[in-house]
């Protein structure tokens, strides 16, 4: 029993598991996926214009206030060289995949075969799960299908699989896209974990 509170209960703490976060950290969490949903609704139009963040901002707004999630604290740090990194290396698959979905969309009679690839991630965070998954859809050849919360695993649809070679190389590339996301925002626990071994068999960068 804690002085001061009700039998038989322990007062909550900030950093105990399922505690609601200060109203502060909320309204940081709730900047923080704002800026995110701007940043998707801006990619998704491919035009930064006043418009645009206009109605990413009231999109994201609307969607804040009328779909709430759970609360998602953000117990990582931001480091701007790793950050840095992800950007460049997702504006590079955004050309490279741009580029071989054009390629296949022009050759006269190729039916590109897909697939559906089930990757577990290493860090089962909402936040890691949530990031990984729209930098993933936001390139052109994969898309989303479904995220398993409880388990940490993404299926997801890949175009263009001509063996177990391309199913294995869109599985690295996914725990690839997870890896730099962590290094770049996620918490120093969370990055020594990316050093140790990996249990669900995945290979390291």
């Amino acid at each position: 029993m804690t002085a001061g509170g009700p039998p038989g209960r322990a007062a909550a703490s900030p950093g105990r598991p399922g505690a609601e976060p200060p109203p502060r950290g909320r309204r940081r969490d709730q900047a923080i996926a704002l800026g995110w949903l701007v940043t998707i609704w801006v990619l998704l139009w491919g035009d930064l214009s006043w418009g645009n963040l206009l109605g990413g901002l009231v999109v994201g707004g609307a969607v804040l206030l009328f779909f709430p999630l759970p609360p998602v604290t953000f117990g990582g740090r931001l480091r701007p060289g790793p950050l840095l990194v992800l950007l460049v290396t997702f504006l590079a698959d955004l050309v490279s995949a741009s580029a071989h979905v054009a390629a296949i969309a022009v050759r006269p009679g190729y039916r590109p075969r897909g697939a559906i690839v089930a990757v577990p991630l290493r860090i089962r965070t909402d936040l890691n799960l949530a990031l990984t998954a729209e930098v993933i859809s936001l390139v052109p050849g994969t898309l989303i299908l479904e995220v398993d919360r409880d388990a940490g695993v993404l299926y997801v649809h890949v175009l263009d699989v001509r063996g177990p070679e391309d199913m294995t190389g869109a599985r690295d590339r996914i725990r690839a896209v997870e890896q730099r996301v962590v290094r770049a925002i996620g918490s120093p626990a969370e990055v020594r974990r990316l050093s140790a071994p990996d249990p669900t068999g995945g290979s390291r960068p």
